[in-house]
C-alpha cells in the first residue's frame, strides 16, 4: 500500500474487493507496533454486519477508495475479533494465514560495535 497515505485519511473510505465489488466503509486503521506504519484496516461489511480485518499491504488506494486484492467472500469470512482493541500477535498470525500471506521473519538487526558503547574503543 501507499505508506505516506496518513492512517487518519483512510477512515471513512469505501473499501472494494479485486473484483471491485463493495466490501464496506473502512471504521479502523491498525499500526504496526514496532514501525508505526499502517498494517491492518476493519471495514464495517453492512450497516448490522461485523467489521472485517484486511491487510493494507498489498492494498492499494484507486480513485479514493481501498481496493483489497482477495475476494469479497474470502474477506468476510476473517476472523472477528472486534473493533477498538489492539491486535495480539496471535491475531495477526491467524489473519495472515487466513489470506495466505507469507509471514516471514524480519530481517536481523544489524551487528552492533556494544565494547565501543561501553568505553572499550578498538585501536585499528
Amino acid at each position: 500500500m501507499q505508506t505516506d497515505i496518513d492512517p487518519r485519511h483512510l477512515i471513512g473510505r469505501k473499501a472494494f474487493d479485486r473484483n471491485g465489488t463493495r466490501i464496506g466503509t473502512i471504521d479502523e486503521v491498525y499500526l504496526d507496533d514496532a514501525t508505526g506504519v499502517p498494517e491492518w484496516a476493519a471495514i464495517r461489511t453492512g450497516l448490522f454486519s461485523r467489521d472485517a480485518f484486511v491487510p493494507l499491504e498489498p492494498s492499494e488506494i484507486v480513485d479514493g477508495a481501498l481496493q483489497v486484492p482477495f475476494e469479497r467472500a474470502l474477506i468476510k469470512e476473517a476472523p472477528d475479533f472486534g473493533v477498538g482493541r489492539h491486535l495480539s500477535p496471535e491475531q495477526e498470525l491467524q489473519l495472515y494465514h487466513h489470506y495466505g500471506l507469507d509471514i516471514s521473519a524480519p530481517p536481523p538487526l544489524p551487528d552492533r560495535d556494544f565494547g565501543r558503547l561501553a568505553g572499550h574503543d578498538k585501536q585499528a
